[in-house]
């Protein structure tokens, strides 16, 4: 590959063809069918699939099949194979990954900007899903279209691009059963639904974690009484909850308190994380929008890139039963509910932990209160094998071709189910899992953006990564 014409043809394929049509993508409210369960009537998601199938078919690549697969009542997905260009059996393949489903809107949006509001400023495309990840399939067809057009060898590539991940990828193990003839057995899995330390380099996440989340409610009373009567003499449900989750997490440091939420980090991963934070230094936490004067969890930075990767974690993320503040009256609530996400070590397997979970917050209830907690979803995390020496040399040589820097790995925070399940199935396959979800990216919150310029970069990489893969 000659990576200067894969530069002239990536940088105007992007902003004359890619963004526009990504733009119109962030306009179609398509939320995850676990925050719009009527995602079907709706037809918000057909919507979004339809409209990156065209623009797909529109590209013209060449010995390529692409179809929008729905089975029933579940999330369509759009798969793309294209044929091997020059040399590859038909058991050489690359399978690549994104999904079209979005989180909600959520507050907190700029005045002037808005999650199905695109808006181009400052090299940065906001709006929700754009870098979360509508962006992949178009990463993945401009990559494809580059190798094309230089002629260069390539193995066999498939695009299997889902509606459901934001949701866990509930219908994601049938779809890869169902098409497992179609997809093969890939040397090769790309991911383009991770994060970046930043968006200087090339970024390959080596391991993910886990979750498991559920709701949490305690019942104390059957309806409000005043505060003034009742306090005192009726526990809170609101401390009752703060009881429950002195089981779980120390408040103090907010390390997680049971043992069979943790495993022992691997020595390499603390090496990894030691130069991770060699290279990116206090953006470790500074990429946060943190208020005046507030400070992390620890003041180590190895240790805090521990905890966003291996460390077990708590965080709330939803409530019921406790009024706004401006309607708040002098009420003592009888409920209280929060959903709890647990962030799980790559190595630990989810299931049963939400059952160990809920042994743990509903045994002996404090007061004699009512306390339930009903298990949400679960996914496993991911550990990535060793890279392979071509593999991890393609890396390299493509993050100083387009970035101008060396390449980067590091471990990511959030959860990716369909790694831990490709895993699992391929346990001979080498894995790229990297994205453009850098400093301040914030996706899932206000003001999501998608870096453009790290877009293309990132889109030429997985270009000479796949011609790599054909001559390894």
């Amino acid at each position: 590959m000659d990576t200067q014409q894969t530069r002239r043809m990536m940088d105007p394929f992007w902003d004359q063809s890619v963004l526009p049509s990504l733009a119109r993508y962030i306009e179609i409210p398509n939320q995850s069918q676990l925050f719009d369960p009527e995602w079907k009537a709706h037809g918000h998601m057909a919507r979004a699939v339809e409209h990156v199938r065209r623009w797909v078919s529109e590209q013209g690549l060449s010995g390529s099949k692409l179809e929008i697969i729905q089975d029933g009542d579940r999330t369509p997905v759009l798969l793309l194979e294209v044929a091997a260009a020059g040399s590859g059996e038909r058991d050489d393949t690359v399978l690549l990954y994104g999904h079209l489903d979005k989180q909600p809107p959520m507050t907190g949006w700029a005045d002037d900007l808005g999650p199905w509001k695109p808006v181009i400023r400052d090299g940065k495309l906001y709006g929700r899903g754009g870098a979360d990840d509508g962006y992949a399939i178009y990463a993945i067809v401009a990559a494809i279209k580059a190798l094309q057009e230089q002629g260069a060898k390539h193995a066999r590539l498939v695009a299997l691009i889902e509606c459901g991940e934001e949701s866990g990828s509930p219908d994601l193990p049938h779809y890869v059963n169902q098409l497992s003839d179609r997809i093969g057995t890939p040397g090769l899995v790309i991911c383009l639904d991770s994060g970046c330390g930043n968006y200087e380099q090339l970024w390959n996440t080596t391991s993910l974690r886990g979750l498991s989340s559920g709701e949490l409610k305690v019942e104390i009373l059957t309806e409000g009484v005043h505060s003034g009567s009742a306090s005192g003499i009726v526990p809170s449900s609101f401390r009752i909850v703060r009881m429950l989750l002195d089981r779980l997490e120390d408040s103090s440091t907010g390390l997680l308190k049971p043992d069979w939420l943790h495993v022992n980090v691997p020595d390499h991963r603390v090496r990894e994380a030691e130069k991770t934070a060699a290279v990116l230094g206090r953006q470790v936490f500074g990429e946060f929008p943190f208020v005046d004067g507030a400070t992390p969890a620890a003041s180590d930075l190895v240790e805090l890139l521990l905890r966003r990767t291996w460390r077990p974690t708590l965080s709330i993320t939803g409530q019921s039963g406790i009024p706004g503040v401006h309607q708040a009256g002098s009420v003592l609530r009888p409920n209280t509910s929060l959903v709890l996400s647990v962030r799980l070590p790559p190595t630990l397997a989810a299931d049963g932990v939400g059952v160990r979970m809920k042994e743990l917050l509903e045994a002996n209830p404090p007061y004699g209160a009512r306390v339930t907690f009903d298990v949400d979803k679960a996914a496993s995390g991911w550990a990535a094998p060793a890279l392979s020496p071509w593999l991890a040399a393609s890396l390299e040589g493509a993050s100083q071709a387009f970035f101008g820097k060396p390449a980067c790995a590091y471990g990511e925070g959030g959860t990716i189910p369909f790694m831990g399940m490709l895993g699992e199935k391929f346990p001979n396959a080498q894995f790229v899992i990297t994205g453009v979800l850098g400093p301040k990216s914030n996706a899932h919150g206000p003001n999501e953006f998608l870096h453009i310029q790290t877009a293309k970069n990132v889109t030429a990489c997985v270009t000479h990564i796949l011609a790599d893969f054909s001559v390894r």
